[in-house]
């Protein structure tokens, strides 16, 4: 008899490639509502401070695991920034991100977001921007470091700094 994992495994591969990123996707889409839905239960409990002081911890831990684990998953073995952005751009931040652009040269990457969804969900729902910077600078400055400890991230635009009407968040990685 056939664990259940067995089983599990079985029925993905009978699905059409196209069906299993579809289903791929929206459960990347449910990790990001689960993590939006939080923020907004801490955040009218407690207030948007300790929502993001609590969103920082999370993002921060969750940047070196997903950096680890992926790694792995994708038998990453370089250092460089070409293999870094590989590896960033298969987490399940990169992969929400419809709507980014990258750019990669030996001495730098960078990894924009030029249409946040959400923030644009925050202001559609008159919540406002969310001052997202400590939480994603944590995410990826761990991120990085997990990776190869001598790659820097550095913040370039996000919120709650201005930012020109094109581009949500731009992040440079530096090695």
């Amino acid at each position: 008899m056939s664990s259940p994992v067995d089983q599990d495994r079985k029925m993905l591969e009978t699905m059409p490639k196209h069906k299993l990123l579809d289903l791929f996707f929206l459960h990347i889409r449910n990790l990001w509502r689960v993590d939006g839905l939080y923020f907004l239960g801490i955040e009218e409990k407690f207030g948007t401070d300790a929502a993001t002081e609590i969103d920082v911890n999370c993002w921060r831990a969750m940047g070196k695991l997903e950096a680890h684990e992926l790694r792995k998953v994708l038998g990453v073995k370089g250092n460089d920034l070409a293999s870094f952005m590989h590896v960033l751009r298969h987490t399940s931040w990169a992969l929400d991100q419809r709507d980014k652009e990258t750019e990669v040269s030996e001495s730098k990457a960078v990894f924009r977001v030029v249409k946040c969804r959400t923030q644009e969900t925050r202001i559609q729902k008159g919540l406002g921007k969310f001052p997202c910077k400590p939480v994603r600078f944590g995410y990826l400055k761990a991120f990085a470091e997990e990776f190869n400890p001598n790659i820097e991230a550095v913040c370039k635009i996000c919120p709650p700094s201005k930012h020109p009407s094109r581009v949500w968040c731009e992040w440079e990685f530096v090695l």
